[in-house]
């Protein structure tokens, strides 16, 4: 049965394209009424602080409720609020902090349903019969394929329509992503609940959470896979809103060439992705990490900080692109096996939130880098972090474990 596995990624594949318009339509949108670049970062803020700690308050209820009922009502309730914005502002009913209020509402609802989707992982590969790494490099391959479309089809919607009445595209994808979500996973309902789950006392919330930080505080590779990627989040924020944009106005190539250059990093990526859903279950796991972080880190990093022609820049896209496609279907795999599937709600939500958590500094960093010492200074020092991020658990044997995968029964108890 794999239905409810490809009926998930195509849900997925809505519901990222939607959030990626949202990204470019609800500051766009803010900028056009108020004209503040201030408050224009106070709604990127409004919606990615709630995001991330819902994420993670979310998680008990994940591994009570069901991650599918999660992720259909997160969707189905992320429509309604959604569209109200511009229906809202199209009746004279929306000041700057109702529209405010709206966007918090929407990154609130966002994190748990994104998380409950991330949850589901270990179901669907059980009922698809596939290794985790397809699942997972699948989803990559989504995520990145969104990325690109999201981002071409937000800026042609805003164009065309304005921000608001583009947020009406993002919150119809949210719809879609929830009727697609019910129909194809509808055998798998609700899983039986377990021994530490079945309690229904409020008082053992604050435990289960608890629960999940301990397990994932013990578990040392998955706390540094943790920390690692929220690190590099950092840095890649850091390069897409302030290091990129500042090398387009600089250098002269402008908006378009970035353009480009960010949909070809796209593409590539989400072609090794599609590699990594074939290969990466025959592969060592460590060694692709470590392979496709040197090549994805470090090196972009340098071709703009050495003022490259475009077309080193081009192929440094590509190439990169390409390794960065292979990440997250090995870390995702490792992942979820790691995680005992009574607590993965809870732990995959935790470590999710704990990944985003540092997404909103990396603009902060980028600006205070490019002040101190130019946009050079920045990309090297920038490089250089990743670098020593990402090559730091080489040092580590116990990130030798990314090569250890469960027998076949262990997978049926460990996601």
């Amino acid at each position: 049965m794999r239905r409810p596995l490809y009926g998930w990624l195509t849900a997925e594949g809505f519901s990222l394209t939607g959030t990626r318009v949202s990204m470019l339509a609800l500051p766009l949108f803010a900028l056009a009424e108020t004209g503040s670049a201030t408050m224009t970062g106070l709604v990127a803020l409004a919606e990615t602080l709630p995001m991330v700690v819902a994420k993670v308050l979310a998680g008990p209820v994940v591994d009570r409720v069901g991650p599918r009922r999660v992720a259909i009502t997160g969707d189905l309730l992320s429509l309604v609020v959604v569209a109200s914005i511009p229906l809202l502002h199209d009746l004279g009913h929306l000041p700057f902090w109702g529209f405010l209020a709206l966007v918090a509402l929407a990154g609130t609802l966002r994190g748990p349903a994104d998380g409950a989707k991330q949850a589901m992982v270990p179901a669907l590969v059980r009922e698809a019969g596939v290794p985790l790494e397809r699942a997972t490099g699948l989803s990559g391959t989504v995520e990145r394929t969104a990325s690109m479309l999201g981002a071409g089809l937000g800026g042609g919607l805003v164009a065309a329509v304005g921000g608001q009445d583009a947020l009406l595209v993002t919150a119809s994808t949210f719809g879609v992503s929830a009727a697609v979500l019910a129909w194809a996973t509808a055998s798998l309902g609700r899983p039986e609940p377990n021994a530490d789950s079945v309690d229904d006392d409020p008082g053992r919330y604050v435990d289960d959470l608890r629960e999940g930080w301990r397990f994932l505080r013990g578990d040392r590779l998955l706390l540094g896979i943790t920390v690692m990627v929220s690190l590099t989040n950092l840095l890649d924020a850091a390069w897409s809103s302030v290091l990129l944009p500042v090398w387009s106005v600089e250098s002269g190539e402008g908006a378009a060439t970035l353009g480009v250059l960010l949909a070809v990093f796209s593409g590539s990526s989400a072609l090794g992705a599609v590699c990594a859903a074939v290969w990466a279950a025959r592969l060592p796991r460590f060694k692709v990490y470590l392979v496709a972080f040197l090549v994805a880190g470090l090196p972009r990093f340098l071709a703009f900080a050495l003022d490259s022609p475009l077309v080193v820049l081009f192929a440094t896209f590509v190439l990169t692109g390409f390794a960065c496609g292979f990440i997250n279907p090995v870390l995702g795999a490792v992942i979820f096996e790691r995680i005992p599937e009574r607590l993965v709600g809870r732990v995959s939500s935790l470590t999710t939130a704990m990944c985003w958590s540092m997404v909103p500094l990396g603009g902060l960093l980028g600006g205070v880098l490019v002040d101190a010492g130019g946009l050079s200074f920045a990309l090297l020092v920038a490089g250089l972090a990743y670098l020593a991020v990402t090559v730091a658990p080489a040092l580590d044997p116990r990130w030798r474990e990314l090569d250890r995968r469960p027998e076949p029964a262990e997978v049926t108890t460990a996601a």
